[in-house]
């Protein structure tokens, strides 16, 4: 009998993603958070939706949607929704059917005001690692790395976490209900001048951590939008 959880695992359920959950971003933006029309810093997750046209399995190819020369990428844990636990009106990391690691493409935007859809939704945006892996233990000590055709990139270490996995979750539950199968990302971080790290047509990119299955992916051109 096959394990689901070996092999082409994707999503069931609804994939969200934080904005501004890294504390190098965050700073970066914080002078223009107290700007119209929002006047003052978020106090709660600010989230974003990946759809289901956006799931692309580790191995394949990611098309550069039309317009875009590069895709940023956007190295990140999902924490996988299981059943909610007896009597627990808040989530819980113990109950967590598994993490996921994942690349949160996005096409290169400037924006703060508000989420860009366009750019984070398009086909194929969601690289989508082979299996889930157990909860860490360790949160604070695990680190993922980018390399873009076998070279480093970025190291993105989640003790640099805003709100922290636990945190993360509990606090988004106070707003909406997670269902089991919905995906919750922490978030992905920038580089230090704000910018994430950039892939082209004919780019191959790996995102790896310690206990999952390295995400693979290679971008190719958009041959409809050159027709």
């Amino acid at each position: 009998m096959n394990n689901p959880l070996v092999s082409h695992w994707t999503p069931r359920g609804t994939v969200y993603g934080p904005l501004l959950n890294f504390q190098r971003e965050h700073a970066l933006w914080a002078p223009r958070m107290s700007e119209a029309p929002y006047k003052a810093p978020p106090q709660a997750p600010v989230l974003y939706i990946k759809t289901a046209n956006t799931f692309s399995p580790s191995g394949g190819t990611v098309v550069l949607p039309p317009g875009a020369e590069a895709l940023a990428v956007g190295a990140t844990i999902g924490l996988v929704m299981g059943e909610p636990l007896p009597g627990c009106s808040r989530p819980r990391l113990s109950a967590l059917a598994g993490c996921v690691l994942l690349n949160d493409w996005a096409v290169p935007h400037d924006s703060y005001f508000r989420p860009p859809v366009k750019s984070r939704c398009a086909d194929g945006l969601l690289g989508v690692g082979a299996a889930l892996a157990p909860v860490p233990v360790a949160w604070d000590g695990l680190q993922i790395e980018v390399r873009i055709n076998g070279v480093w990139k970025q190291t993105v270490a989640l003790a640099e976490l805003v709100r922290p996995a636990a945190q993360l979750l509990a606090d988004v539950g106070e707003f909406m209900t997670l269902q089991p199968g919905d995906v919750l990302m922490v978030g992905t971080d920038c580089l230090e001048d704000g910018s994430r790290p950039l892939a082209k047509a004919g780019d191959t990119v790996e995102i790896s951590a310690a206990g999952f299955r390295p995400v693979v992916h290679t971008v190719v051109k958009n041959l409809g939008a050159a027709a």
